[in-house]
């Protein structure tokens, strides 16, 4: 057998792919061959829009409801999705929440619901995952949806980046435990993406300016969709414990960095 054939089921669980992101994922994955189990938070409608292009890709979708907010109970989407699409080969833990608070204006419920619903959801999630591929023997792969801020700070977002860190951190913990069993994990760090969470609905990404990113715009939904799609082919068979940013050079700015920049001074020595 080919190192890079792909041994585990053609099923995908995608938290959080209503839309933005998570669509853009499901949908890449449908287009690779994976049915796709979607979970929706508020939006019957834009679940639907998701599960209708899953289909005419020629793949199967069936939807639940998730509230990481309400857990532990709330992880047993993984196994109903999995039971209802006959397996479970790829989990992507995308669904998240932000916050734009001081910490010392932070509250306790605040805190909670931000780590709950970023790294504590995700856990369970990946963990019930992760116990189904082991079961099976046939692999498997997980892919955590970070962020830049999983290891860049960012003031207003102390529980964010507590939570995404804490998440990169599990990834990598994930990842030596696993191997044996044949189950990769790994994150995929998105910059700033168009999408509905950072008030970018059905905008043209390349028609707005960022001038302090090095690739000079915000990045597409589909942009971080293609490398998750990359992590969970055969291509991404021997890439584990990795964190993939996907930000247009974000990162590499160090204290340069800033969404304050309004021109490109900064180009230039």
């Amino acid at each position: 057998m080919n190192v890079q054939d792909i041994n585990h089921p053609r099923v995908a669980v995608v938290t959080g792919s209503e839309s933005g992101i998570g669509r853009a994922i499901a949908v890449a994955l449908a287009a690779d061959g994976y049915d796709v189990g979607i979970t929706r938070y508020r939006d019957d409608e834009h679940a639907r829009r998701t599960a209708d292009e899953v289909r005419r890709a020629g793949r199967r979708a069936e939807i639940r409801d998730l509230d990481l907010t309400r857990l532990p109970a709330a992880a047993d989407v993984i196994d109903e999705l999995a039971d209802a699409l006959g397996g479970l080969g790829v989990l992507v833990n995308c669904a998240g929440a932000g916050t734009s608070t001081p910490v010392l204006e932070t509250g306790w419920d605040e805190w909670r619901r931000v780590l709950a619903v970023d790294l504590d959801g995700p856990f369970l999630c990946a963990q019930r995952a992760a116990r189904r591929m082991v079961a099976t023997g046939r692999g498997g792969r997980i892919i955590n949806i970070t962020s830049v801020h999983e290891t860049a700070p960012r003031v207003g977002a102390g529980a964010y980046c507590a939570a995404k860190g804490g998440l990169g951190m599990l990834t990598r913990v994930m990842a030596q435990e696993l191997g044996e069993h044949g189950i990769t994990v790994n994150a995929v760090a998105p910059g700033e993406i168009a999408t509905p969470m950072t008030g970018q609905e059905d905008v043209d990404p390349a028609g707005v300016e960022r001038p302090g990113v090095p690739l000079g715009r915000p990045g597409d939904a589909r942009e971080v969709a293609a490398v998750v799609a990359f992590l969970a082919g055969a291509g991404g068979s021997y890439v584990t414990g990795a964190s993939w940013p996907v930000d247009g050079g974000m990162l590499m700015m160090g204290p340069q960095a800033g969404s304050h920049l309004t021109g490109d001074e900064w180009r230039r020595p």
